[in-house]
């Protein structure tokens, strides 16, 4: 069941023309910031208000920014971009479930980690999860993620958005290089 990367590369970019088009360009890492922002609000109601008028504030210099836009998506997070993430994670993983391609010893240590850093799942995880974290800090820094500056951006001829894919690539290939000398 797999795609040629034609197809797929068709679909993707009728996908993006589509929400560029219907909605707006794709992005996700605000909704960490968000899911983040909604955690708090919960601990710390204070953190997130709305004035007479309707509009939202936060006493969160960053929640507060683009005129309350963030304290608002915390106040109603049912919106379209909220739910494009769990939509997207939860079709990856009825793509994961349907296809079942990818062998049970594969799914918690794949063989080119085990090549390299041994079976250990828990260390695995601690990796993947700290690439991650440095990953999403560093687009919320640049004010966006892959999907955004270099998917959505590219699709418009941003030029942030080659800059961010030039910059993206020439650090991933050195590090899967650096990282996985053996192969699987």
């Amino acid at each position: 069941m797999v795609l040629n990367w034609k197809y797929g590369g068709l679909a993707l970019g009728l996908v993006f023309f589509l929400a560029v088009l219907l909605v707006k360009p794709i992005g996700v890492s605000t909704q960490f910031v968000i899911l983040d922002g909604i955690l708090w609000d919960m601990q710390n109601p204070d953190i997130v208000t709305q004035a007479d008028d309707g509009a939202y504030t936060s006493t969160n210099a960053y929640l507060a920014k683009s005129g309350g836009k963030y304290a608002k998506a915390v106040a109603n997070p049912v919106n379209y971009s909220f739910i494009f993430v769990g939509a997207m994670m939860l079709g990856a993983l009825i793509s994961s479930i349907l296809r079942n391609s990818v062998p049970k010893g594969e799914r918690m240590v794949p063989a080119i980690w085990r090549a390299n850093y041994g079976g250990n799942v828990l260390k695995r995880w601690l990796v993947a999860f700290a690439g991650g974290f440095i990953v999403l800090y560093g687009a919320r820094l640049a004010g966006g993620c892959t999907s955004g500056h270099m998917m959505s951006g590219m699709s418009q001829t941003a030029i942030s958005g080659y800059i961010f894919a030039l910059g993206a690539f020439l650090a991933a290939f050195p590090t899967a290089l650096y990282m996985f000398k053996e192969e699987g």
